[in-house]
């Protein structure tokens, strides 16, 4: 594996380029390799345990963009403009307690640990949710999955900025009606899996009418 090389001033430009782009180039595609770029930085994304308590749906279907419009006030002009656009979602408490099959089955299949392995893996994750964190019912477990999944929405727009690509984050939709529609349009479980985002990709119409604007950083970073 090669030590990575990207220059520091790279970065901070992609940094600087990147924000949050409110109405894209309709007529300008992210291509399948960049895409999938982008969505491979989600996959190798770190999580809680290496769980993995997430899902991605890359809506690119016309009348399932149309369908969105109602429950998600904040994303209308993404979802007619976007390149391609993708809902996050994230685990509920059926698959990321401790004691779930999704667990286990990450735990022997995935990992592949040995049965000693398990058992004291298992006895941490238990450990980590009834003690550490209090994870106690099922929406502090569906939060604590979605601070996993937003560890990959960052990483995927940061990726897109790195190779000049916009994006969006989008919290502004309706969480209950989003997820009687992923239901009953999208197939998704919902028993098993919530919406924790949505996001667009693609291309910039215009340039941000306003500089980034930050507090400066000695007001959020204390050196002990």
């Amino acid at each position: 594996m090669n030590t990575p090389n990207i220059s520091k001033k790279e970065i901070i430009n992609a940094f600087q380029f990147r924000h949050a782009t409110k109405e894209f180039d309709a007529s300008k595609k992210v291509s399948d390799s960049d895409m999938d770029f982008i969505l491979e930085t989600a996959h190798l994304s770190p999580s809680s345990f290496g769980f993995e308590p997430w899902h991605f749906i890359v809506v690119q279907d016309k009348e399932l963009r149309e369908a969105l419009k109602p429950v998600a006030w904040g994303a209308p002009v993404k979802l007619d403009t976007a390149s391609h656009f993708v809902l996050g979602l994230s685990m509920k408490a059926p698959m990321t307690k401790w004691d779930s099959d999704y667990i286990m089955s990450m735990m022997k299949d995935v990992k592949q640990l040995p049965g000693e392995v398990i058992e004291m893996y298992s006895k941490f994750y238990r450990e980590f949710q009834e003690r550490d964190f209090n994870l106690d019912d099922d929406k502090k477990l569906f939060d604590w999955a979605s601070k996993q999944t937003y560890i990959a929405l960052g990483n995927m727009m940061t990726s897109a900025a790195l190779i000049g690509i916009d994006s969006c984050p989008i919290e502004g939709f309706h969480q209950e009606k989003s997820e009687a529609l992923l239901q009953e349009k999208f197939g998704v479980d919902t028993t098993k899996y919530g919406l924790s985002y949505m996001a667009a990709f693609g291309y910039r119409k215009k340039e941000p009418e306003f500089a980034k604007s930050r507090r400066n950083k000695e007001d959020i970073v204390t050196w002990l």
